[in-house]
Formats: C-alpha cells, structure tokens, sequence
C-alpha cells in the first residue's frame, strides 16, 4: 500500500502540473479573489455532511456500545479526525478507518466489533457512491453535450454494478479474514492472527445482518452526498457563474466517483481537478473556474482538517504522557 501510495502520489502530482501549465493560473486567482471571504462559509456547512456520517456510524455502533460509552458527540469528534487523515495526509482513503477503530477503543470498544463497523460502512459508501454516480450520469445523459464518450462512461458504469454485490456477499458469507489469515500465518502470531481473523468475520457477518441500521446509515450517506452539491453551487454563484443544481450535482458526483476509483492517489490530488475540468468543460464552465471551485474545496479541506487532526495529536499526546507517568 505504501508503493501504491508513492505511485498514485507522482502520478497525482503530475495530473497537476499539466493542468496549471495548460490553465490561466491568473484567471483562477482571480476568481477565488471574487468569491472572497463567503467561501468560508463552506467550512461551518461541512459540519452537517460530518454529522450525517458520524448518525450513520453511531446508529451501527450501538449494538456493541450498550454502556453508551461513545457518545455522539465523540463518534462526530473521530469522523472529523477520519476524514482529516483521508483527506490531508499522505495515506491511502483506508488510513482514515485504522485511525477511527484505535479511538473507538479507548472508549472500551472492541477492536473486531469497530472494525466490523468500519468495513460495513466503508462497502456502504462504495454503495451509495454507486447511487450518487448513476444520479449524476443519468443528469449527464440528459445534457445536450453528453456525446459519445460520455455513453462510453455510463457503459463502463453499468458493467461494473456487479462489484460491490460481489463485495457485499463476500464479505457476508464467504469468511474472507479467516482466508486471508493463511496467507499471513507465517508472518505473525499464527494464534492471534486466527483468533482476529475469526472474530472480525464474525462480527462483521452480524453488522451486516442488520439491515434497518445499514439501510438508515446508507440513506444519511447519500444525503450528506447530495449536500456536498452544495459546496459546488455556492463556489460557482460566488465566481459569477451560477449554475443550476443538477449541474452541482453533476459535477460534484463525478468528483466523488472519480476520488474513490483512485483512491490510491493521496487526497485525491490531480484527480479532483482533472475531474472537474473535463466535466465542467462539457457543461459550459471553464478549466480557469473548475479549478477555482477545486481550490475552494481544497481550502475547506484544510480548514476543516487541521483542527481535527491537531485535536487528535494532542489527544495522543495526553494518553502518552499519562501513561508514561502511570509507569
């Protein structure tokens, strides 16, 4: 994952460097200098998409938290610091639920029953990106300008829907941590391995059992999605370009669909911006707005990011030393 991660981060860096050689750099500036301070308000509005994720995962958490020893407000506190390590640190878009299982146990949570829950929602999102993509093609399709290439999109879309229910039966029913576990038994505590393997498929076959609380997880997911339109909408109008909505959601589904296929690639560098510009391109915007509204989002990246992740050292950093005085 390392390797992956060094190659998807080159390869991001180069996107990038292509793009601003072939983009008016100053035309960009210039328009996030007419947006202005407003663009800040992006960051206090990220707090709902946080919150509707942080509902969803509390709601799958709650059968193995009975003592209600994560509250609400602390599993909002650990969606924070998830998406701050995805989004800002150099790791692949899987670093975020590592971090997020280790919290949650110093609540007292059990590392398998967490991790379950942390997997579950991990194939939800794949879910429900699947729905957010067909939303935004379905709107693409509709646009005068979606010509062939775009039919060519929706094509590879509709062949690879089998993926996350292949995913989702693995996962259930084919006991994959136990066979994973024989490959790496020869690396690591043969015993611990077996008994981690066995007790993360199981609890993860009992998460994914429980439909209601998936289903309710799943639908505050696609909500917070279709808000995250918001953020494109509100940057554009602030330029001077106001669009419509389905052109948000469009562009913002496309965003999302194109990060998560190359989740290898930190932060989604290059990708994000090249997404933008091809489909802004084909929907009347030019590459110089694409990618102001990429650097919109960047900024509330960091806003919101930074303060998480600080919050999350200093936590450490109080654990170390009360453990270091306890010894």
């Amino acid at each position: 994952m390392r390797t992956l991660g060094y190659i998807g981060a080159v390869f991001g860096l180069t996107l990038l460097v292509v793009l601003a050689l072939r983009t008016d750099l100053t035309a960009m500036l210039h328009s996030l200098e007419v947006g202005g301070w407003p663009l800040l308000w992006l960051v206090p509005y990220r707090a709902l998409y946080f919150l509707l994720y942080a509902i969803g995962w509390w709601v799958m958490l709650q059968p193995y938290d009975v003592l209600r020893r994560a509250g609400l407000a602390y599993v909002f506190w650990v969606t924070t610091v998830r998406e701050g390590i995805d989004r800002l640190l150099p790791v692949a878009s899987v670093g975020g639920g590592v971090a997020g299982v280790r919290l949650m146990r110093w609540r007292g949570l059990a590392g398998a029953s967490v991790g379950a829950t942390v997997i579950a929602e991990i194939l939800l999102t794949l879910i429900v990106s699947y729905a957010f993509t067909a939303l935004g093609l379905l709107l693409l399709l509709q646009v005068h300008s979606a010509g062939e290439q775009f039919h060519r999109l929706f094509l590879a879309f509709a062949l690879s829907l089998p993926a996350p229910v292949i995913t989702l039966l693995l996962l259930r029913h084919g006991s994959v941590f136990q066979r994973l576990e024989h490959f790496l038994r020869p690396l690591v505590d043969a015993k611990a391995l077996t008994e981690g393997a066995s007790s993360l498929d199981r609890e993860l076959r009992a998460t994914l059992r429980r439909w209601r609380k998936l289903g309710t997880a799943g639908c505050l997911q696609l909500l917070a999605l279709l808000m995250g339109s918001f953020e494109v909408w509100f940057a554009l109008r602030l330029f001077g370009h106001p669009v419509g909505s389905g052109t948000a959601l469009i562009l913002e589904s496309m965003t999302q669909t194109m990060r998560h296929l190359a989740f290898v690639v930190p932060a989604g560098l290059g990708v994000q911006e090249a997404t933008l510009v091809l489909f802004g391109h084909a929907l009347g915007i030019n590459g110089e707005l694409a990618l102001a509204v990429s650097m919109a989002k960047r900024l509330r990246e960091v806003l919101c990011g930074l303060p998480a992740l600080i919050s999350w050292q200093w936590m450490e950093g109080r654990r170390l030393h009360a453990s270091s005085a306890g010894g």
